[in-house]
């Protein structure tokens, strides 16, 4: 019987087409236009799943508003560590979606990003204790400088009507809100960019295209198995260096790849659902992003929040997300993907991590057996004169939260994303879910450091690099006129 595989070559191999994928392929292109790249995804379309505008929440995370990224300690000190480096990256991704712009690669910005102010909302004595010495640390980052805090009720009816509106005067709340914040389709930015991307010489995308097997060979390459799910038809790509950006569908990959780097890697399935609103008259009379904290065990990604969007063209107002389980890795994928997960590797760090995080068990048990009644009275914390009419229940992505093998405690549960790549630079896997896609530029440009060393270090490299985005190499945190002048250019050229 004859052999009627098709064989393919090429320089580079995406796994997935969602916004990390479409971010590495341009920075790449851009920096060596001759590589040839092949992006294979299992769906029909790309930014079908965790990249979706109702996949994800759509925040351009910038830790304006996000509690999550100044945590407090037992001693009530609060980190601002991790809110400036989001900050920082969120900066980097903005220039280059402005360098794409200005390059005519892409095009009509107001198509994927707005302007939405950030607020951070709480209510308790020891909660606005908090977010008032959260502001006062934030206030001495030029990155927050901007930032307001209010607790008078006038001044936050302003802000946020629908939020204040029912409630008593003498309710002791706060609020800060940046003014600078943004709402971003990242599927139809993702979209733009693989278009442009898909229009250039030697690079391919092929969708219901699954990858079953990957291997690496004694010379070095991978040797991919791809199987299109429409026809059948078998398919073999050989390539230099392979990247893994398949969101929930990236820790089975990464098993397949057997390196050593992947080992004691596991994953813990989220699923998420939105409030959404169908009265117009509702969503036309809130305009922000209103955070909130977190529950008691709940995973980052469930910070309530109601959420001023743009998505197509039309304002939408959801709340959430609320949590649930499944066994999926994928929105798309199969209730066979966690117990198919669990190898000799991994599977004592994943039950180690489990019986740590009873808390979190507890909350997802919790969340799956809310009625919507219970889910309108969490609204209505956040929107007091909320109607049950109003809102209908819209199922929102999955995502798979990393658990990693750890010496000392035997396995930990991670909520950030995490990058592995293997020691000689030719495979690498993003893992994980927030802050993600808003801080995508900086993670690929960490990777590509990481897996095309030599290359990055050279000046034809580092001058491309330095025009697609100017602070590159520079802490902006650090330098308050380069990031007045980045913040001015990118709020311009984005139409901001």
């Amino acid at each position: 019987m004859p052999d009627t595989t098709i064989r393919t070559n090429s320089d580079v191999v995406l796994i997935g087409a969602g916004i990390m994928s479409a971010t590495l392929g341009l920075i790449l292109k851009e920096l060596q236009p001759d590589l040839q790249i092949e992006i294979f995804e299992r769906l029909d379309a790309a930014a079908l799943e965790s990249t979706d505008a109702w996949n994800n929440a759509g925040t351009g995370h910038s830790a304006f508003c996000e509690l999550n990224y100044t945590p407090e300690d037992q001693a009530g000190t609060i980190s601002d560590k991790k809110a400036i480096a989001i900050a920082e990256s969120y900066e980097v991704s903005k220039q280059f979606w402005a360098y794409l712009i200005q390059q005519n690669k892409i095009t009509t910005p107001e198509e994927f990003i707005s302007k939405v102010p950030h607020l951070s909302f709480v209510w308790g004595e020891k909660n606005v204790e908090f977010l008032k010495n959260r502001f006062e640390l934030l206030q001495k980052s030029p990155l927050f400088k901007d930032m307001e805090y209010a607790t008078d009720f006038e001044a936050l009816k302003k802000w946020m009507p629908l939020v204040m509106n029912g409630r008593e005067a003498s309710e002791k709340v706060a609020a800060t809100k940046m003014d600078i914040g943004t709402d971003v389709n990242f599927g139809e930015l993702t979209k733009k960019m693989l278009h442009y991307l898909t229009q250039l010489e030697g690079v391919t995308i092929y969708f219901d295209h699954e990858v079953r097997k990957l291997k690496q060979t004694e010379d070095k390459r991978w040797r991919i198995k791809i199987t299109d799910l429409a026809t059948g038809q078998k398919r073999k790509a050989y390539t230099k260096f392979v990247f893994i950006g398949a969101g929930g569908g990236s820790l089975p990959l990464l098993e397949k790849a057997k390196i050593e780097e992947g080992k004691g890697y596991g994953g813990f399935p989220v699923s998420g659902q939105w409030l959404k609103c169908t009265n117009p008259e509702v969503i036309a009379q809130h305009a922000a992003k209103v955070y909130g904290k977190a529950s008691v065990g709940a995973p980052p990604m469930s910070v309530p929040h109601l959420d001023t969007r743009m998505i197509d063209g039309q304002k939408a107002l959801l709340f959430g997300p609320f949590a649930g389980f499944s066994t999926r890795f994928l929105k798309n994928g199969s209730y066979t993907d966690l117990p198919k997960s669990i190898q000799l590797d991994n599977i004592y760090p994943m039950i180690s991590a489990g019986l740590k995080n009873w808390p979190l068990t507890k909350y997802l048990i919790e969340q799956v057996r809310l009625t919507q009644e219970e889910r309108i009275e969490a609204l209505r914390e956040y929107f007091p004169n909320a109607s049950s009419e109003d809102w209908h229940l819209e199922k929102a992505g999955q995502r798979v939260q990393v658990i990693k093998r750890d010496e000392l405690e035997g396995g930990v549960l991670e909520f950030g994303t995490e990058v592995i790549n293997t020691q000689d630079g030719s495979l690498a896997v993003l893992l994980g879910a927030s802050p993600g896609a808003s801080t995508a530029v900086s993670i690929m440009l960490e990777l590509i450091g990481k897996c095309f060393e030599q290359e990055m270090q050279s000046a034809e490299w580092q001058e491309k690099i330095r025009k697609m985005i100017p602070s590159y190499g520079q802490a902006l945190n650090e330098n308050p006129t380069l990031l007045a002048e980045v913040r001015e250019n990118t709020a311009e050229v984005l139409k901001l």
